[in-house]
C-alpha cells in the first residue's frame, strides 16, 4: 500500500502538486473559520436552575424550595453531582452530568423533574432553567458613562433597549444586567386612611389587579363589515392608578388615592454596582452560549453596541471594561509567534545541516503544509484554536520535518552515486529511496503518537484540557508522514540534482568533536552505562523534590479582587464601602486606571452572592508605565492598601480563573476545604479552626473561612390567640408583613415595550428600624388598626447568611490561595497537619478533578480540595 502511494505520487507529480496547493487553500480557509478562544471549553455538562422566592430566608427557602427540587432530581440518568447555594430570596441549583451527555436532553430531564414539584413550592416562587452558559461564557462587560441620566434611567435603558438588541446577536445566551434601580409604579398604603375607610390591603391589591387589563370580546356586525371588539382597561400612568376605585359606598366611592400615595419607586435591591469610587453605575455582562465562538460573539456584540451608540441620549456613552477578545488575541498570538519562530529556526537549521538549499527547501515545505492540513482536520473534527490545541502544534513543529529529512537525505545519497541521470531515472531512484525508508518512518510516527494517546484517556477537567493537545499532535504528525511519502518525493525528483555533494562544513566540524567522544564511549561501555544509571538516579531524586502544579496560571490581564464584609451590611453601606475601597486603591496605586465593583446577586440568579461580597474588576495601565515590575509587585501594592482598611477580608483572582474554580469545586480558591454536617454553628466553628491551621503553612495567602452564619434575623412569632381576637390569622399577618416590608407585585403597567411592575409596598419608615417594625399597623377586617407587637412576639436573633449543599448535605468551606510554592506540596503539608491538629480518626484520599477527600468517622465529613492549575 505504501509503495503504491509513493509510486502514484511520483507518476502523477502534477496532480500531487495540485493536491499540495489544495491543502494550502483548504488549511487557510479552515483556519480563518476555526472557533478561536483563549482556553478550550473545560466545563462539564451542567444545568443551572435559578429560583426566586421574595421574602423567604435561606433556611426557609432551603426546606421549601431547594430540598424538594434536589429530591425530585435524584435518579436522573447520568447525573453525577448536585450543588446548591441558597441565600435570601434566591437559590441556585447546579446539576452536573457525565461526559458526552447531550446538554438539551439534560435540560429536558431537569425541567421535567422541576415541573413535577411545582405544586409543592410556595406561592410566588418564580424561576427555572438558567441560560445555557459555561464558566467561560462571560465574554464582554460594559457600563454607561456620561450624560444626565440617573442610574434608574440607565437601568431602564439597559433592560428595555440594549438588552433585547444584544440578545439577538448570534451566540449570545443573555445580557445579565446589574446595578441601578428597577423602576416601579409604587402604591404606598396609609394605615390610618385605610382604617378610617374600612379598606384592607387585600381589597387594595384586588382593585389594582382587576382594573389593569385589556381584553377582547369577539366580533360585532356593522352592516356589511365586521368590527373586532376591544375592551380597554389597562393602567397607563400614575393618574390612572390613583383613580382606581376600591369600593363603592353610599357616601361615595373609595379610590386608591384616598388610602395610598402613588409614586415612582423601585424594586428591593439584592445588589449594587459602583465605578471608580465616584458613585453607582450599571453593568452589562454578555453571556455566550455553550460552544459559541467567543471571537465571533464579541465582534458581533461590539458591532451591535456601535449600532446602538448613535441613538443613545446626548452625552451617554458605552464604556467596555472587559473584552474577552483581547485575552484571546494575546493568547493566540503568543502561540502563533512561537510557531513562526520555530518554523524559522527549523529552516535555518535545515539549511546549515543539509548544506543544500534545494534539499532544505523541499524539507521546509512540510512545515506550512502540515500545519495547514492540521488546521483543516481540526475544523473538521470540531476543535477550536486555543492555547492548548495550538500549543500541541508548537510541540510537534520539530517532529514534523523528521520524516521529510530522512526521505530527502536518502534520495540525496542515492542521487550522489548516480551522476548524469535524466528525469525518469531520478524518479525511479527517488521511488526506491523513499520505499526503503517508508516502513521505519511509519513505525516511528506511530510510536510517537502512541506516547500521546494516554492523554485521550483522561477524564473530567484533565481530559477536556489536554485532549486537544494529543489530538493536534496526532493530526500534525500523521499529516507530516503522508506528505513526506507523497509530496516530498514528488518535489525531490523534480528539484534535486544528481551528482556528488560535499558534506556541509558544520557537520564536518561537529564530526571532529563527536567522533573521538563516540570512540571513547564504545571502548568503555560499562563506564558509560554506569554514568547513565547514576544520572537516572539523580534525575529521579530531583523529580521527587520538585514542586508540582497542574498547569501555570495564565495572566488574563484583568485582576479581580473579591472583598468580603460583615454579613449584615445593607445595600447603601455596601456601596459606600466599595466606593471607599476603590478610591483608596486608585489614589495610592496609580497603575490601576479603573475599577468596577459588583456587590450582591446578579439579575439572572446564576451568581447568588450576598451584599457582603464584592467583586472588583481592575483596569490596569500598560505595564511599561508601572513603577515596579510584574503582577506580583502590583498585587503587593494593592495588598498594602487593603490591609489598612478595617472590617474586610479579601482575595485575588481573575475572571476566567475565578469562574473555573467555582465550576470545579463550587468556591473561589486554589485550595478549598469542605466540612459536611447539619449544624451550621458547629460547621462554622470548625472552619475557623481549619483556617487557623492553614495560615501557619508556608505559602498560604488570602486564607478565609467562608462562614454561613452571621446574619441578623428580626423574627415575628405570631400569637394565634391574640391575632384571633382581631379576626386575623397567621397567613394574613405574614402576607401583610411582606407587603409592608418587601412589597407585593400586583401587575404590570405597559409603557410601549417597557413593562413596569406595579407594586404595593409600605412606606420607608416601616423599614427604618426594628422598633418601627414592631409598630407596623395591621388592619383587621372590621377596620381595627393594631400594632404588630400586639399580635406577635418580635425579637432579633442570629441566623444563617446562606445554606450551601452538595449531594443534599450542608457544608461550610475554607478558602486559601497559594503563592511562592507549588500547589501540590502545599496540599500535601495540609493533609499532614489537619489530621494531627484536628484529631481526625480516619483519612482516605481519592482523586478526581483535583479533589482530595478527607472522611471523618464523626458527624462531620471533611474534604480537602485543590484546584489543579
Amino acid at each position: 500500500m505504501l509503495e503504491a502511494l509513493i509510486h502514484f505520487s511520483l507518476r502523477q507529480r502534477l496532480l500531487t502538486f495540485l493536491v499540495a496547493l489544495f491543502i494550502t487553500g483548504w488549511g487557510a480557509v479552515s483556519y480563518s473559520k476555526l472557533p478561536i478562544d483563549a482556553f478550550p471549553d473545560v466545563a462539564p455538562v451542567q444545568v443551572l436552575v435559578a429560583m426566586r422566592a421574595p421574602g423567604l430566608t435561606p433556611e426557609e427557602l432551603e426546606s421549601r424550595v431547594t430540598a424538594p427540587i434536589e429530591i425530585a432530581a435524584r435518579g436522573i440518568p447520568s447525573l453525577t453531582r448536585m450543588r446548591s447555594t441558597t441565600r435570601y430570596s434566591v437559590t441556585l441549583l447546579t446539576f452536573e452530568f457525565s461526559e458526552g451527555t447531550d446538554i438539551y436532553w439534560a435540560r429536558a430531564q431537569v425541567n421535567e423533574r422541576l415541573a413535577s414539584v411545582q405544586d409543592q413550592l410556595p406561592d410566588g416562587v418564580t424561576g427555572g432553567l438558567a441560560p445555557i452558559v459555561t464558566p467561560l461564557g462571560e465574554m464582554l462587560m460594559f457600563t454607561l458613562v456620561g450624560g444626565e441620566l440617573t442610574v434608574m434611567e440607565q437601568r431602564s435603558l439597559l433592560d428595555w433597549t440594549i438588552r433585547p438588541a444584544i440578545r439577538g446577536v448570534p451566540g449570545v445566551a443573555d445580557l445579565n444586567v446589574l446595578g441601578g434601580y428597577v423602576r416601579t409604579f409604587e402604591v404606598t398604603p396609609s394605615p390610618a386612611a385605610m382604617a378610617s375607610r374600612g379598606v384592607t390591603v387585600e381589597m387594595l391589591e384586588t382593585a389594582l389587579s382587576t382594573n389593569n387589563r385589556n381584553d377582547g370580546a369577539g366580533r360585532v356586525r356593522d352592516g356589511e363589515e365586521v368590527l373586532l371588539v376591544r375592551a380597554e382597561g389597562r393602567l397607563r400612568d400614575l393618574e390612572d392608578i390613583r383613580s382606581v376605585v376600591i369600593d363603592a359606598r353610599a357616601k361615595g366611592v373609595v379610590r386608591v388615592s384616598d388610602v395610598a400615595e402613588v409614586h415612582i419607586g423601585s424594586l428591593p435591591r439584592n445588589g449594587v454596582v459602583t465605578r471608580n469610587g465616584e458613585g453607582e453605575a450599571v453593568w452589562g455582562l454578555v453571556l455566550g452560549l455553550r460552544g459559541a465562538d467567543a471571537s465571533s460573539v464579541v465582534s458581533g456584540v461590539k458591532a451591535k453596541l456601535d449600532e446602538i451608540a448613535p441613538n443613545l441620549p446626548k452625552g451617554l456613552k458605552i464604556e467596555i471594561f472587559y473584552d474577552r477578545s483581547e485575552l484571546i488575541g494575546k493568547a493566540v498570538w503568543t502561540v502563533q509567534k512561537v510557531l513562526l519562530e520555530a518554523i524559522v529556526l527549523v529552516v535555518i537549521l535545515l539549511a546549515l545541516f543539509l548544506g543544500n538549499m534545494r534539499a532544505a527547501f523541499v524539507v521546509s515545505m512540510i512545515l506550512p503544509l502540515a500545519a495547514l492540513s492540521t488546521f483543516g482536520i481540526m475544523k473538521w473534527w470540531g476543535l477550536s484554536a486555543n492555547i492548548m490545541s495550538l500549543g500541541g502544534l508548537a510541540i510537534a513543529i520539530g517532529l514534523l520535518v523528521d520524516c521529510a529529512v530522512v526521505v530527502v537525505e536518502n534520495v540525496e545519497h542515492r542521487l550522489a552515486h548516480a551522476p548524469n541521470t535524466d528525469l525518469s531515472e531520478r524518479i525511479y531512484i527517488t521511488l526506491d529511496a523513499t520505499r526503503e525508508v517508508a516502513p521505519p518512518l511509519v513505525s516511528g510516527v506511530v510510536i510517537i503518537i502512541t506516547v500521546f494517546l494516554p492523554l485521550l484517556s483522561l477524564e473530567g477537567l484533565e481530559g477536556r484540557l489536554f485532549a486537544p493537545v494529543a489530538l493536534t499532535i496526532a493530526f500534525a504528525l500523521s499529516s507530516a508522514l503522508i506528505l513526506s511519502l507523497t509530496v516530498v518525493p514528488a518535489f525531490s525528483a523534480t528539484i534535486l540534482r544528481p551528482g556528488h555533494a560535499d558534506e556541509p562544513r558544520l557537520v564536518r566540524s561537529i564530526g571532529k568533536v563527536y567522533d573521538p567522544i563516540l570512540a571513547y564511549a564504545l571502548d568503555r561501555p560499562k563506564v558509560i552505562i554506569l554514568l547513565a544509571f547514576i544520572g537516572l538516579i539523580i534525575a529521579g531524586l530531583a523529580y521527587t523534590r520538585i514542586g508540582h502544579t497542574f498547569m501555570p496560571v495564565m495572566d488574563e490581564g484583568t485582576p479581580v479582587i473579591t472583598v468580603r464584609k460583615h454579613p449584615t451590611i445593607s445595600v447603601d453601606i455596601a456601596a459606600e464601602t466599595d466606593k471607599r475601597i476603590q478610591h483608596q486603591i486608585m489614589e495610592k496605586v496609580p497603575e490601576v486606571k479603573g475599577m468596577m465593583a459588583r456587590a450582591g446577586a446578579d439579575e439572572l440568579g446564576i451568581d447568588p452572592v450576598g451584599l457582603n461580597e464584592t467583586d472588583n474588576l481592575l483596569t490596569l495601565a500598560p505595564e511599561n508605565e508601572w513603577r515596579g515590575k510584574g503582577s506580583d509587585w502590583l498585587m503587593s501594592e494593592i495588598r498594602k492598601v487593603l490591609d489598612a482598611i478595617p472590617g474586610i477580608s479579601y482575595s485575588f483572582s481573575q475572571p476566567i480563573d475565578m469562574r473555573v474554580q467555582e465550576m470545579i469545586i463550587g468556591a473561589r480558591g486554589d485550595v478549598v476545604i469542605k466540612i459536611f454536617g447539619d449544624d451550621i454553628g458547629e460547621l462554622n466553628r470548625l472552619t475557623r479552626e481549619i483556617a487557623g491551621v492553614l495560615k501557619k503553612i508556608p505559602g498560604a495567602q488570602d486564607v478565609f473561612a467562608l462562614q454561613n452564619d452571621g446574619m441578623r434575623y428580626l423574627t415575628a412569632n405570631v400569637e394565634r390567640l391574640a391575632a384571633g381576637r382581631f379576626g386575623l390569622n397567621a397567613g394574613e399577618i405574614q402576607d401583610a408583613l411582606r407587603v409592608w416590608i418587601d412589597g407585593h407585585q400586583v401587575g404590570l403597567v405597559l409603557e410601549g415595550p417597557i413593562r413596569t411592575p406595579l407594586v404595593v409596598r409600605g412606606s420607608e419608615t416601616s423599614r427604618r428600624s426594628s422598633v418601627d417594625f414592631a409598630r407596623l399597623p395591621m388592619v383587621s377586617k372590621d377596620g381595627t388598626v393594631v400594632e404588630l407587637s400586639q399580635l406577635a412576639e418580635v425579637h432579633a436573633e442570629n441566623g444563617p447568611l446562606q445554606v450551601i449543599r452538595e449531594e443534599g448535605r450542608r457544608f461550610a468551606t475554607v478558602l486559601a490561595n497559594v503563592s511562592g510554592r507549588d500547589l501540590v506540596g502545599f496540599v500535601d503539608e495540609a493533609k499532614k497537619m489537619l489530621p494531627r491538629l484536628l484529631k481526625l480518626q480516619k483519612i482516605t484520599f481519592t482523586s478526581g478533578e483535583g479533589n482530595l477527600k478527607i472522611n471523618k468517622e464523626h458527624p462531620h465529613d471533611w474534604r480537602l480540595l485543590y484546584r489543579l492549575r
